[in-house]
């Protein structure tokens, strides 16, 4: 356990950069659930190895080895070892107490906002799960609906008034396809994890473009016109200005005009992901990013397994440590 229990802590060095690397040369719906797969196992692996942090100094102390029916010689609590182990745990339970408070005041502010989101949109009327609110600010956005409710597409009169008939309907099915994918839960399971460990912080960038892209390419998909897309994409973003100011509007909503707009509007414009390589195993620059791709995947699913089956290693060391105090002290009782 002295060494495995660190891996998990040191291993986001690695595995963070690669799978932003890795995400880059993916398909958005891809890159999207490869990212917040990446940071729910690398933040669990992180409170893991907290937690076994904070349990081998614990049980080195005399109260609470005395209620395990532990021996403090035979578990290594007594001389140096333990003026190490004791303040490394405290460490430890500092870390996991500061963890355990942000994910807690995250997820309390994610469900109030989306609470005071949804009473506002109830004050006004929705039909066909699209609600137009009176303000001329231009602003549209994915509101996620209760458990059960798929939610509804959000728009100002604004909005509306800036695009023409076609180009709603392509940002609309923008923000259907937000709701389709839950994509607002892939953006709290990032917030959560980068709670745990701050380098999967770097990792919400990434996410949130992935996101966007992918319900650009579900749009694009829907109305059939991918220039179309680009062009009410473009021309929201235009309208919408850098900051949207609509009352009420939820800080972890996904909008069409979030993110480097430009950059996916050339991706619209561009053809399709997977288009035209069909005859790629005869282009040796293709060959060869195919070739680094599958070496970043196989290098970021090694950290991943090495970071788990760290954690699983070190808990299982703790626990025969333990077992093996306790029948220890049994032995030495008089019987």
């Amino acid at each position: 356990m002295i060494f495995a229990v660190w891996i998990p802590l040191l291993m986001p060095l690695l595995a963070v950069p690669a799978a932003r690397r890795l995400a880059q040369s993916l398909p958005p719906r891809a890159a999207a659930w490869l990212l917040t797969g990446c940071a729910a196992v690398l933040a669990g692996c992180t409170a893991a190895a907290l937690g076994l942090l904070l349990a081998a100094g614990a049980l080195r102390l005399p109260p609470v080895a005395a209620l395990g029916h532990l021996s403090l010689a035979l578990l290594g609590g007594t001389g140096g070892y333990q003026a190490v182990t004791v303040p490394v745990a405290c460490a430890a339970g500092a870390l996991l107490a500061a963890c355990a408070g942000t994910v807690a005041r995250r997820t309390h502010r994610h469900h109030t906002e989306l609470r005071s989101a949804r009473r506002a949109a109830d004050t006004h009327p929705t039909a066909g799960g699209l609600c137009v609110l009176p303000h001329s600010a231009p602003d549209a956005y994915a509101l996620p609906g209760r458990t059960g409710s798929g939610g509804r597409v959000v728009v100002t009169a604004g909005m509306l008034r800036a695009l023409p008939a076609a180009e709603r309907e392509a940002l609309f099915a923008h923000e259907r396809a937000h709701l389709a994918g839950r994509h607002h839960l892939f953006l709290l399971t990032a917030s959560l994890a980068a709670a745990c460990h701050p380098l999967l912080r770097v990792l919400h960038e990434p996410l949130a473009y992935a996101l966007e892209r992918w319900a650009d390419e579900s749009a694009a998909s829907r109305v059939g016109d991918r220039r179309l897309t680009a062009r009410a994409i473009g021309r929201a973003a235009l309208a919408a200005g850098p900051h949207a100011t609509t009352p009420n509007r939820p800080g972890s909503v996904l909008a069409a005009t979030a993110g480097p707009v430009p950059r996916r509007v050339a991706a619209l414009l561009a053809p399709p992901p997977g288009h035209g390589h069909s005859h790629s195993h005869s282009h040796p620059p293709t060959r060869a990013r195919a070739q680094g791709r599958r070496v970043i995947a196989a290098a970021l699913l090694a950290c991943v397994a090495f970071s788990a089956a760290a954690a699983v290693d070190a808990a299982a060391d703790l626990h025969d440590n333990v077992e093996f105090a306790q029948g220890a002290r049994v032995t030495q009782v008089p019987g």
